[in-house]
């Protein structure tokens, strides 16, 4: 004959241990769902600001970064390279960055950036994406005689002048972007991310 106080004791603990099971068994399964709700660290990536240190950046370097899946430059400008600049807006389809898509508000300026000397941009031409060729020197080239530094497209033959706007007659429709960006000090910038204030 069976004892009851024996088999209540083992139906208890048949039901909690298949409790217990259970549970886990729903735990293991629930985190990949879960996890499937939340962004991938690639898509997280690939939206995030970009954290740049430009304190070894000399004056003519560029330095090469992602932001968005896009090549973004920053270049360090010479004081010769700058006074360059005012000399070309008849060359120039949009010399003044009327295009408002073109670059923020904070960098539509003649130098096309918040300080003169640091220039930011989206290292892609506008024609047909192509990534130009950095030329920054100020001689004569292949390509134009009366070179004054800037950026070549190898693709098409597409021009721009060291604060990424375009020439007349090339296939290029509009100036290089200029993404959103701020300084965190003098010696680092954030891209990605607009400066306190600006839209």
């Amino acid at each position: 004959m069976a004892n009851p106080d024996v088999s209540n004791g083992r139906r208890r603990f048949l039901t909690a241990t298949t409790a217990v099971v259970g549970a886990v068994g729903a735990g293991f399964a629930a985190v990949p769902f879960i996890k499937s709700w939340q962004p991938s660290a690639r898509a997280q990536g690939a939206g995030a600001p970009v954290f740049v240190d430009i304190s070894k950046l000399e004056f003519g370097q560029r330095l090469d970064v992602q932001w968005r899946g896009k090549p973004v430059w920053v270049i360090r400008r010479s004081a010769e390279q700058l006074e360059q600049l005012a000399g070309l807006d008849e060359r120039l389809r949009d010399p003044d960055s009327k295009n408002i898509e073109q670059q923020p508000e904070y960098a539509r300026n003649a130098y096309r950036s918040i300080k003169p000397e640091v220039l930011v941009l989206v290292a892609t031409c506008t024609h047909l994406g192509c990534v130009p060729l950095f030329k920054p020197e100020l001689v004569a080239q292949p390509f134009d005689p009366n070179w004054k530094g800037g950026f070549y497209c190898p693709c098409h033959s597409s021009r721009f002048d060291i604060a990424g706007r375009v020439f007349q007659g090339v296939p290029a429709p509009s100036n290089l972007e200029v993404p959103p960006y701020r300084f965190a000090d003098d010696k680092h910038l954030v891209i990605g991310v607009n400066p306190e204030g600006a839209a």
